[in-house]
């Protein structure tokens, strides 16, 4: 079930209880500090580190998985399926967005509330869009602390999804455990398309649309795309991505792509390397936040503010080397 607006308003005192309530799977108190955690103010900022640091030790417990796509490949379509599924089994399903559109446009993906029909009113979903602003890198780590609250709130199954395409695919994938990536039966022309570094992050491809006319077509692309896979090497030695196909309209394939992230799961659990890997997720998570820290000083910093758009018209004019630029701006950074 989507959230509604809340305000971020809190006080240090009423964090404790705030997390508490979370703890306790209030979804009120879930959404209260969710807007906390996107707030920009300093004060909302540190509140929600306090916040955070209270519930690390009750979260990172939920299978994370990403999931990516070319426009028009049916994700939230497959995800509104897959996540009823999934809480038909009983799990509770917390589905989030990195969006790099907003980081332009300041919008948001409030449209994938709508198109995920029976999520969004499903008692054991949590539908949340992306911060309306900022870097990617920044939008990023607040998905990733959107994520934690999620599963300190008792959410054991959360869907990340890329709403665009580009530097968003690396973003998601360094937030969860398995990396989804949907495809189009039309093969020979995707296979042209296909970006070399995604399929190197996927930890298994399903093709959609597997239904009706589409159903051939679905199956010769596989064949298609696993030929592509064997020429990579894996990511993993425990595992080589498979290559399935699915139906997010008919739910068809469903069953088979969640037994594959079980069983990957299960094989990087017993071998500590789902623990690795978040390991080093949160090094990169800490760098990120860092540079967001870094573009915001720019980006508020009134000395800053009013010098930059000098320094950028010098560069332009070839009045002034980038370098000497460069150093004028990190000096004021204090780097």
């Amino acid at each position: 079930m989507s959230d509604a607006s809340s305000s971020a308003t809190v006080s240090s005192a009423s964090v404790p209880a705030l997390g508490d309530a979370i703890l306790a799977g209030e979804r009120a108190a879930l959404a209260r500090a969710i807007t906390l955690v996107e707030s920009r103010r300093a004060d909302h900022r540190q509140q929600a580190q306090a916040l955070i640091q209270q519930l690390l030790p009750k979260a990172g417990k939920a299978i994370r998985v990403g999931i990516t796509g070319v426009p028009g490949v049916g994700k939230s379509t497959t995800i509104d399926a897959l996540g009823s599924y999934l809480t038909a089994k009983g799990h509770k399903v917390a589905v989030l967005a990195v969006d790099p559109s907003s980081t332009r446009t300041g919008g948001s993906i409030l449209g994938d509330k709508t198109r995920m029909a029976r999520l969004a009113v499903d008692p054991r979903a949590y539908i949340r869009p992306s911060p309306s602003s900022g870097t990617l890198g920044g939008v990023a780590a607040k998905t990733r602390e959107t994520m934690l609250l999620c599963e300190a709130a008792g959410f054991d199954v959360i869907l990340v999804e890329t709403v665009g395409v580009g530097q968003s695919e690396t973003a998601v994938a360094d937030l969860t455990d398995f990396f989804l990536v949907l495809m189009l039966p039309n093969a020979g022309d995707e296979l042209q398309g296909i970006k070399k570094g995604i399929i190197e992050l996927a930890d298994m491809i399903a093709v959609n649309k597997a239904d009706g006319a589409g159903s051939t077509a679905a199956r010769t692309a596989a064949a298609q795309y696993q030929a592509a896979l064997h020429i990579l090497a894996p990511a993993s030695p425990l595992w080589s991505p498979p290559v399935i196909t699915i139906s997010g309209l008919t739910g068809d394939g469903l069953e088979a792509l969640w037994s594959k992230v079980e069983a990957h799961r299960a094989r990087h659990e017993a071998n500590g390397l789902i623990a690795e890997k978040r390991r080093r997720q949160d090094v990169k998570w800490m760098w990120a936040m860092v540079q967001d820290r870094l573009q915001a000083k720019l980006r508020h910093d009134p000395a800053l503010k009013a010098r930059t758009p000098e320094l950028e018209a010098a560069v332009a004019g070839g009045r002034l080397a980038p370098t000497l630029a460069a150093e004028e701006i990190a000096r004021a950074l204090g780097l």
